[in-house]
Order: structure tokens, then C-alpha cells, then sequence
């Protein structure tokens, strides 16, 4: 058994950080809860790793109660905070053979786990870890969380503020970790990653927008969308936003996405509007949605 979240809510004060959240990840499953910043995500991580109680709903890892249980949780599951919490004056090695020990094992007991990661790091294996670049950090962490050969695996946003390299040798690692058949639980705010997930969960205000593959929300997405671009970025935002068949838009990279009320309005239709409006270096094409189009269409 995986993790069965059930209607949990939770409340700070006067401000709702949760509302009536459910999901399952299956055993040995890839499952992403994917959302910006405030979405909850770390809300939830913090309650699913017996950190926080809910103020309603139950929640099961690897079915067991993390509020009656938690001691149990606690000794079968690894866990990534999106800060880096080790003891950064202890060097690489040091910090592993602490983690290992307070579980109750060694490094080479669990060390197939670890190796593919571990190497990368092992030449730095006397440096403090406070000396780490940010990419070697997220490493030597996953090598902790690991080294006790969890069921589940929590990863609370991993690659926020790492370069775009090591975010993928991240991914690809995780992916390599799903051979052991651990069930791993993945928070990330950047739409890019959800794809990589098997399932993913997108996240808004505390709540769940949609459930489902990646694959299937693209492919269920019925919407058109419009990639524009013209020579005045700032008034092309404006000008999309004040035409009146407009549905959504909005700014992504050096273009706009742009769809419309109704799949009638054709691109000679757009195009034109623009022409109105001064605009030059007209460009509208007609593209695939991504897995960020769904989230601000949901939103």
C-alpha cells in the first residue's frame, strides 16, 4: 500500500491552508503534487510525514495512521524538505553514516540504493556539508533519505533553486529509484516536471484542481490555444486581454496563449483584431497545450 490521503483540511488561525484534499498514490508509483508557491503543497507534506495534524480528514502511509502511528511512519519513510536540513558542519560522509545510524544500519548494507547517486558525490566525501554547491546538496540529501531503505519517499519541491542540469540528473535518478519499488511522493512548482511523473495532482489555493496522467490531461484538454506574438509584447498582453472574444490569456516566454470563447474564432480573425490595433510582426499559430496552459485554464 502506498498513501491514501482522505479529506484532510488545515487551518492556521483565520487562514485556511488546505481545504478537503484527497488522493492515493499507489505503491511504487511516481505521483507529483505540482502547484506555485502557497498552493498548500508543503501543507500537505508536512501532515503526510506525521509532522502536522490535520484538523479533519485521515491519512495512511503504507497503511498506517499517521496520527496514531506515527512513530511507526516515521521509521519506513524518507524525507526530503525543500530547505537543506542537514548538518552542514559535518562533512558528506559524515552526514550519511549519522542517517544510517540512527536508523539502525550501515552505508553498505543499503549502499545499491544510493550508488548511482552516491558517486557523483563521493569525491567530495570529506568536504562540511555546508561547502556544497546547491546541485551536490539535493544529492547528499536524497543519499540521506534513502540510506535506510524507506517504502515511501517524500520530496518537498527538491529542485527549487537548483540549475536546470541538475534538476535533470534529479529526475532521472528518481526515475531509477522506481526499479526498489519505493513509493515516492514529489512536490515541484515547475509545470515542466510534471510530465515526468506517472500521475500528478494540480494544486491551487489549497485545493485540488485535477487528477489524472499527464498524458491524459493534454490529450482531454478540448480547448484551442493560440500562440501569439507581435512586435510590442506589453500592449500584445493588453490588447488580447481587451478582445472581446477573448476567454484567457496570458504571457508565456516571448509569446502570449491565447484562447478564445468559442473554437469558432479562426486565426485570420485574430490577426486582423491586431492589425486594428498597430500592431506589426504578427505571428498566430495554433499549438499543443502544455501541462501549465491546463493549470491557468483550471485556475
Amino acid at each position: 500500500m502506498g498513501i491514501l490521503v482522505e479529506n484532510i483540511s488545515k487551518k492556521y488561525q483565520n487562514t485556511t491552508a488546505i481545504q478537503d484534499i484527497s488522493f492515493e498514490v499507489n505503491k511504487g508509483e511516481l505521483f507529483g503534487l505540482i502547484g506555485p508557491d502557497g498552493a498548500g503543497k508543503t501543507t500537505i507534506f508536512r501532515i503526510v510525514t506525521t509532522l502536522l495534524i490535520p484538523n479533519s480528514g485521515k491519512v495512511t502511509v503504507a497503511g498506517l495512521d499517521v496520527v496514531q502511528q506515527y512513530k511507526q511512519i516515521r521509521n519506513i519513510v524518507g524525507y526530503m524538505p525543500g530547505k537543506f536540513s542537514l548538518y552542514q558542519d559535518l562533512t558528506v560522509e559524515e552526514n550519511l553514516q549519522f542517517f544510517a545510524t540512527i536508523f539502525g544500519t550501515t552505508i553498505s548494507e543499503n549502499y545499491h540504493l544510493i550508488k548511482d547517486i552516491y558517486t557523483q558525490i563521493e569525491p567530495y566525501k570529506a568536504r562540511r556539508a555546508g561547502a556544497l554547491s546547491g546541485g551536490m546538496k539535493q544529492k547528499l540529501a536524497l543519499c540521506c533519505a534513502l540510506i535506510h531503505k524507506p517504502k515511501v519517499l517524500f520530496l518537498d519541491e527538491p529542485t527549487t533553486g537548483v540549475d536546470p542540469v541538475s534538476r535533470k540528473e534529479f529526475w532521472e535518478m528518481l526515475k531509477r529509484l522506481k526499479q526498489f519499488g519505493i513509493t515516492i511522493l514529489v512536490s515541484t512548482p515547475y509545470m515542466d516536471e510534471a510530465s515526468l511523473c506517472d500521475r500528478i495532482a494540480l494544486i491551487q489555493k489549497g485545493k485540488i484542481l485535477k487528477i489524472d496522467t499527464p498524458q491524459r490531461l493534454i490529450q482531454n484538454f478540448s480547448k484551442i490555444i493560440w500562440n501569439i506574438k507581435s512586435s510590442n509584447k506589453y500592449l500584445l498582453l493588453e490588447d488580447l486581454k481587451a478582445f472581446e472574444h477573448k476567454h484567457s490569456v496570458f504571457a508565456f516566454g516571448d509569446s502570449m496563449h491565447f484562447i478564445a470563447k468559442t473554437d469558432l474564432v479562426s486565426k485570420k480573425e485574430i490577426e486582423n483584431y491586431l492589425k486594428t490595433k498597430n500592431h506589426s510582426d504578427i505571428e498566430v499559430n495554433k499549438i499543443e497545450p502544455t501541462i501549465e496552459d491546463i493549470f491557468m485554464d483550471l485556475s
